[in-house]
């Protein structure tokens, strides 16, 4: 490894930087590390061996600021882990934070860390997560993070996590500030070489020491998510099963480390946010995959979940808990629609009800049982209900939406409306909604129908994306949210009609989860732009 140390100013941090073939972006990153201001005292740029033109723009910002420290590694380490950890060695002031060469920090992070640092080992602020060209902000964990989504964690210290083993959903390294002396006390540092979720298990090893711990509701990290980039973020290549492989085995080391710091009940609640969190996702994706990666799939997970703690599948949402159980209990894929359903956003159990001999609620006939434990004790708002959707496309959009039964539990409850609300996907638009009542159709179903302009929907030369979801309001003003999911699945259905005298390309779209969409384009230009991304797609596929 061949470094280079030049002068460094009085500042309490240093901030490590990695770089791997970035030069299209290194700049911008170290730029807004030392926008931060006096607080920053170096900025360790560690190079891991790019073949590009990134070795010469670091050396070109470290000729230009006597901050920067550039850390050139001679070999290429094959992930995060190892340039993260030369940067630790090599830091020289009381604090340290991280950076990828891809992200910035916002205005202020530094010192909005900083000034809850007094007397704690680590203090852990806001990410913002940004799509990119779209430039769409959402927070990450918003429940840790965002006052304004229900955080009460912002403003307080832990010592430890044991009392909020919630945190454990904030699997990041970048948005938080750490005691030098205190990683280096603890030995913590990322797994070595081509080891992918390297955050995982350090930030577990973080855990499990203990760390009293400030957090603030302030954005202190601005992940760049391109999705149109031509080599994906590890965490955007769920496609392949080495993803998934590398993302179990992470999270098992996760498990050991806590086990192995006689931290059981972190084990356990490390096993529980697996089944919430990270199961749903990847199972929500299944229907894009090929037969044979399920079937990998399922054969790896199958195997992992059947060691877990039978306590982290008490402690698990219900719909979760169902979900992780079909996996475990069923040989090989089955049933995919109903399972991927459990996995929805929020859940939904998918008619008909099936039931044991004994009249217990279960996930399906014909396979191994999988009792619906719990499912009579859930809220009623979180009921995992069906909403089954079609879409008459034209100037106006006719949408007839059904509301199932769902094991007796709905009609106590006596529906009486239903709220249907388009939602921007891009979430820069307001929700449209609509309210009408729900009428009976049948012994086990309710109905309403609405009719939306379509041109309250478009907006000049853009496409946009609305998906469909609707709230179930009861007598007793109780609201059931539910993803609406088409009743008709196949082939999307377009047509062209003038809305203001402008031409507007419409369709309703089917998710491969069988989520029920409308895409509105507004102009000739918006027309151009839906092709050359579809174009751009294809590209990706041939690649």
């Amino acid at each position: 490894m061949e470094s280079r140390t030049t002068g460094s100013a009085d500042g309490a941090v240093s901030v490590v930087v990695i770089v791997y073939n970035d030069a299209a972006h290194i700049t911008t990153a170290v730029e807004s590390v030392l926008a931060q201001g006096d607080a920053v005292g170096e900025v360790i740029v560690v190079n891991d061996a790019s073949t590009d033109n990134t070795r010469e723009a670091v050396d070109a910002l470290a000729a230009r600021h006597p901050l920067v420290r550039p850390l050139h590694r001679t070999e290429n380490s094959g992930g995060c882990g190892s340039p993260r950890n030369d940067g630790i060695a090599a830091a020289q002031h009381p604090y340290v934070m991280f950076l990828d060469s891809d992200d910035v920090y916002p205005a202020g992070a530094v010192d909005a860390l900083l000034a809850a640092a007094d007397g704690v080992d680590m203090v852990a602020g806001q990410c913002v997560r940004r799509e990119l060209p779209e430039k769409r902000d959402t927070v990450w964990a918003p429940g840790l993070y965002d006052p304004t989504a229900g955080a009460t964690l912002p403003g307080t210290v832990m010592d430890g996590i044991g009392a909020h083993p919630e945190f454990l959903l904030d699997t990041l390294s970048v948005n938080k500030l750490y005691r030098r002396d205190f990683l280096t006390g603890h030995a913590v540092r990322f797994p070595d070489g081509a080891f992918h979720y390297e955050d995982f298990v350090f930030t577990a090893k973080v855990y499990a020491a203990a760390p009293r711990t400030a957090v603030v509701a302030a954005p202190v990290y601005v992940w760049h998510v391109r999705r149109d980039a031509a080599e994906l973020s590890i965490s955007l290549r769920r496609a392949t099963i080495a993803n998934w492989e590398h993302r179990v085995e992470a999270h098992r080391r996760v498990v050991e480390v806590f086990r192995k710091a006689d931290l059981d009940t972190l084990a356990v609640a490390a096993q529980t946010k697996f089944l919430d969190y990270d199961l749903p996702m990847y199972v929500r994706e299944l229907p894009q995959r090929s037969a044979a990666y399920r079937a990998d799939w399922w054969r790896a997970t199958r195997a992992y979940l059947a060691a877990f703690d039978e306590a982290a599948y008490t402690a698990a949402e219900a719909p979760s808990r169902w979900l992780a159980r079909a996996v475990v209990s069923w040989e090989a894929p089955a049933e995919l629609e109903r399972v991927v359903a459990l996995a929805a956003q929020p859940p939904r159990l998918l008619p008909p009800s099936h039931t044991t001999g004994s009249g217990l609620p279960v996930l399906a006939e014909g396979l191994p049982e999988v009792e619906l434990d719990g499912l009579a004790e859930l809220p009623p708002g979180k009921l995992p209900l069906t909403v089954n959707g079609t879409v008459a496309v034209g100037r106006s959009l006719g949408f007839i939406l059904t509301v199932r039964e769902l094991h007796g539990l709905l009609g106590p409850l006596k529906p009486q409306r239903l709220l249907l609300r388009l939602v921007d996907q891009r979430e820069d638009r307001p929700t449209l909604e609509r309210d009408q009542p729900l009428l009976r159709t049948g012994a086990d179903a309710w109905q309403a129908e609405f009719a939306v302009r379509t041109r309250d929907l478009a907006v000049h030369e853009r496409l946009m994306s609305w998906r469909v979801r609707a709230e179930v309001v009861c007598a007793d003003g109780t609201r059931i949210p539910a993803e609406v999911r088409a009743a008709t699945p196949g082939a999307a259905r377009r047509t062209v009609v003038l809305g203001a005298g402008l031409p507007l390309l419409v369709q309703a779209h089917v998710t491969p989860r069988q989520a029920l969409m409308v895409r509105v384009v507004g102009g000739v230009q918006g027309g151009i732009d839906v092709v050359g991304r579809r174009l751009k797609r294809l590209a990706r596929k041939v690649k």
